[in-house]
């Protein structure tokens, strides 16, 4: 329509140019000149015009073309509709590209995108970050320049995708990458951390390896003497000896069992709402006896507790913390030692501690305590039933109620295993009112 309407004006405007020419021609005379002189005019004007298209394109550049008369007018108008669908284009694709690079920077993995011969043109901020990447520093760099792995040179030159790449960083970072082709050219990267997940294997692997070595201890001995009443009849006192050590055995394997379980059902505890009331006294108080008898005098053991600190929790669990810590003091300090145990409210709180004087820890046995089956003297917590699991039992039980449990320890001079509960979960002094 509107090229029409151009060549439409275009002959209009030729028309009104020649018939003055005409006019004047046919009354003075002189007609080619009148023609040339319009024609010339006409083709001035246009002239004139297409400059300042010229000056708008290279020059001006404003989003708004010059306006324009006669058969320009269409097509400045033209022009100036293609700009602004050209606009209006620019915006959508903007707006599709931010979408894009949201959507990317939310994923949980890297990605860098790169042609098939590893240059880099685009990558998210979490490839920044595993990869040690900098951008836009490195637009245009090559990969391998990047991650100088052998490993991963090869994956790239063997341009085989089909499986995933592993490799170990120098941080000690294990992660995963996938290539994959998505058009002629052009490669897309994914990284994946999977440092966590080998950490997992690691642990199980360690948990069933460690499961099965305290398990075999005993069912050996079980074994070996229920081949030797198989082969002879016991009488006297080897027969009482080994029904006494198979009897230990067994119960160190029924408790091994049973703190696996406590272990495993306090890992797979929901999130507890830690509203029930706990009589932490009245809980120390049994515990006391316990650890009495476990002693048996051999210890000297002092319990000072607030009888009115109360909290809300899990009494499950918080007597597991609290038995455990105790029953270590016992278990492995030596005749004679001084172990005090502490309930009381602190600044921010209620802290609970248990303080010995024995030997001590070593400083680079410490930061391990906590791991399942993990012991400092191995042959000595065999001797006294030790599994290795009730740290772990205590550090997770105190994960559920917001505490963490604090180890220090001086060789020589003893240690001291504390906590502390939150201050939101001490029971309040009006709620003990009402409760009297």
């Amino acid at each position: 329509m509107l090229e029409r309407l151009s060549w439409r004006r275009l002959v209009l405007e030729l028309a009104l140019c020649c018939i003055p020419a005409l006019l004047l021609g046919a009354f003075f005379g002189y007609l080619p000149w009148f023609l040339l002189a319009s024609v010339t005019g006409l083709l001035v004007w246009h002239f004139w015009n297409l400059l300042r298209l010229s000056w708008w394109l290279w020059v001006d550049r404003s989003m708004t073309p010059p306006t324009g008369s006669g058969s320009w007018e269409p097509l400045m108008y033209g022009i100036h509709q293609m700009q602004m669908r050209n606009k209006k284009r620019r915006k959508e694709l903007g707006n599709l590209i931010k979408r894009f690079r949201s959507g990317a920077e939310s994923l949980p993995d890297a990605l860098v995108m790169m042609t098939e011969v590893g240059a880099i043109f685009w990558c998210n901020g979490l490839a920044i970050q595993l990869l040690n990447l900098r951008w836009p520093d490195d637009n245009g760099q090559n990969i391998v320049n990047l991650l100088r792995y052998p490993e991963f040179n090869q994956y790239i030159k063997k341009r085989d995708f089909a499986r995933p790449f592993n490799q170990v960083l120098n941080n000690g970072r294990h992660l995963e990458f996938r290539i994959m082709p998505y058009t002629d050219g052009q490669w897309l990267m994914v990284v994946r951390d999977v440092t966590q997940m080998h950490q997992l294997e690691g642990a199980r692997r360690n948990f069933f390896a460690n499961v099965s070595h305290e398990l075999r201890t005993p069912l050996t001995v079980l074994q070996g003497y229920l081949e030797m009443m198989q082969d002879q009849p016991l009488e006297g006192v080897v027969r009482e000896k080994a029904l006494i050590t198979m009897r230990e055995q067994t119960s160190r394997m029924e408790g091994l069992v049973r703190q696996l379980l406590t272990l495993s059902r306090i890992e797979a505890a929901p999130a507890l709402s830690l509203t029930d009331k706990i009589d932490v006294p009245l809980m120390l108080r049994l515990v006391e006896r316990e650890a009495q008898t476990l002693s048996q005098g051999r210890h000297q053991i002092s319990f000072m507790v607030d009888p009115a600190l109360q909290v809300y929790g899990s009494e499950e669990q918080l007597r597991s913390a609290m038995s455990n810590l105790v029953y270590n003091a016992v278990n492995h300090t030596p005749e004679g030692t001084h172990i005090q145990v502490k309930w009381e409210k602190v600044a921010h709180g209620a802290r609970f501690s248990v303080q010995d004087n024995g030997p001590g820890i070593s400083p680079e046995h410490l930061p391990r305590l906590t791991e399942r089956f993990y012991r400092v003297d191995k042959a000595r917590s065999r001797q006294t039933g030790g599994s290795g699991l009730g740290l772990a039992i205590v550090k997770h039980a105190l994960t559920h109620h917001d505490a963490r449990l604090s180890i220090e320890s001086v060789p020589g001079k003893g240690s001291c295993f504390s906590f502390e509960l939150p201050e939101r979960l001490l029971v309040s002094d009006k709620v003990l009112a009402a409760q009297a």
